[in-house]
């Protein structure tokens, strides 16, 4: 945003504009896992099999992606206020008209025209909270981001479980509609457009190939765990396509004079590290999520709306420590910040990774809690660094790929990981069920259970849950103890990013102080 516009703005204004467009912000991100638990309602609405019903997230996940880097582009058109708006307009329609949906086509096509009105929403928020403030001010600004980043990711799943319970599923999309509303009307009556940047010449085959590579890229990793990965040819096309398509969008954007992203961008070594340091982020944020629900519903017996319950700490532990951050940023070396959040992680994981079927609902509310508040201190001053030394001009393209790079960390995360679990459940069957036999000392105790009797074929079917479900446990524990080592791997990294200013030269103030202040 200009000067001018700057200069323009109230106070309270400004305020109105920040809560507008987090408003955008939430429903984006809480799209991405508030239709998750409402899947089994709807498979049973539309008489649907499970693979069918997979296409609704895949559908929504794939054209999101593809839509994230041109962002930038038709921002520089048309404006980052009337792209925000149009984006807004359309993601929310799309969301009624998902609701409204009466087949499985249906809910499909609406999916994906939610993906791509979406799709700019995160990058735009992000750009538009580093323009609307001053640098000495972006500690804050990026505070009050990344709360509405992370609160859609953890409060889908408790959401999505209440109002599936309740109400019915069609609610999990005509709740964007209130908060559609609201932001829309802010922005239209508080915002103000940004200066036009000066256009590119927009390189539609490069858009093409790397639409292309994301599409098949995003395909392998939906599918690739029902498929049998790299057994099926399914699989083996579209990761030759993903990496044939990728290989022609580099060639095309180091050799054409008006590339589709400026390579510029790839310059700036803050900037690159942070999209290692993200991706890993992204790793991290959803694919724990992604466990944790089914270990706590499958194996441990709780239902949805505990689960949630048991969940929300981690996003308050999360808010802590963006706030912390926030007022830390001016007094600490960034480094610092995160080296911390991911030590705070780490000790959540080791923790995690010893969990058994018996573990007391206290520690896993206080690994979560630990766990949230590790995350909050990686945020934003990890943000911070990517975006401190790049050119003004480059941020809302810097921002389209920061997040498209996050989310493909978490396709990939989530898919290696339920991979693991499924593969690692039969191996561990298999190891334990060798040494049940009727012959060992254990199965005379007067403590065994009575449903275990060898001799019914109820006992033996009793028995073998039981084993599943220990081998299961064991494979869940081995997820998080991995994830565990990748944030300790990428730990170092921290240090290949710049120290930055002085940070005793910086002022910066309470987020809060920035909406009303």
């Amino acid at each position: 945003m200009n000067t001018a516009v700057k200069d323009s703005e109230t106070p309270l204004r400004r305020g109105l504009v920040v809560v507008s467009i987090m408003l955008a912000t939430i429903i984006q991100a809480l799209d991405t896992t508030i239709a998750n638990v409402a899947l089994p309602h709807m498979q049973g609405s539309m008489s649907a099999t499970q693979d069918q019903m997979s296409w609704v997230l895949t559908s929504y996940i794939v054209t999101a992606a593809i839509m994230i880097p041109p962002t930038a582009a038709i921002a520089s058109r048309i404006g980052h206020r009337r792209l925000f708006i149009i984006s807004v307009t359309g993601f929310t329609i799309a969301s009624m008209l998902c609701g409204l949906a009466t087949s499985l086509s249906q809910i499909i096509f609406f999916r994906l025209l939610q993906g791509a009105f979406g799709a700019a929403l995160v990058p735009l928020s992000q750009t538009m909270m580093l323009n609307m403030y001053p640098k000495e001010k972006h500690g804050s600004a990026m505070t009050i981001w990344g709360v509405g980043i992370m609160l859609g990711p953890i409060l889908g799943p408790t959401l999505g479980g209440y109002l599936t319970e309740y109400y019915s599923w069609r609610w999990v999309f005509f709740i964007n509609l209130p908060i559609g509303l609201l932001a829309l009307a802010g922005m239209i009556i508080f915002m103000q457009e940004s200066e036009k940047e000066q256009p590119r010449k927009f390189d539609f085959l490069g858009f093409i190939l790397l639409s292309l590579a994301i599409a098949a890229l995003q395909l392998m990793l939906d599918r690739g765990e029902s498929q049998n990965w790299f057994s099926s040819p399914e699989i083996v096309i579209e990761a030759t396509l993903a990496v044939i398509f990728l290989y022609m969008f580099l060639v095309q954007m180091y050799t054409v004079d008006h590339p589709f992203l400026e390579p510029g961008l790839f310059k700036d070594r803050n900037f690159v590290i942070g999209l290692v340091f993200l991706f890993y982020v992204g790793i991290l944020l959803l694919a724990t999520m992604a466990l944790m629900p089914p270990f706590l519903q499958n194996l441990m017996g709780y239902p949805v709306l505990m689960v949630g319950y048991l969940l929300a700490p981690r996003g308050v532990g999360t808010m802590i420590g963006l706030i912390l951050t926030g007022r830390l940023v001016s007094k600490l070396d960034l480094r610092l910040l995160i080296l911390f959040g991911q030590f705070l992680i780490i000790i959540s994981l080791w923790e995690m990774s010893t969990f058994t079927t018996e573990v007391s609902s206290g520690a896993i509310i206080w690994t979560g809690l630990i766990q949230g508040v590790g995350i909050g201190f990686i945020i934003v001053p990890l943000n911070l660094a990517a975006f401190a030394t790049l050119d003004p001009k480059l941020r809302t393209e810097g921002t389209s790929i920061a997040n498209l790079i996050r989310n493909i960390g978490s396709s990939i995360g989530i898919s290696v990981l339920i991979t693991m679990l499924a593969r690692g459940t039969q191996a561990n069957h298999a190891i334990l069920a060798e040494n049940i036999t009727p012959f060992r000392a254990a199965f005379f105790q007067p403590s065994l259970p009575l449903h275990w009797e060898w001799h019914f074929e109820s006992g033996i079917i009793a028995l073998n849950a039981e084993v599943t479900r220990q081998a299961a446990t064991i494979a869940y524990l081995n997820d998080f103890y991995l994830l565990m080592i990748v944030t300790i791997v990428a730990s170092p990294l921290v240090f290949l990013l710049d120290k930055g200013k002085d940070p005793k030269t910086v002022e910066v103030d309470e987020a809060a102080d920035m909406i009303v202040d």
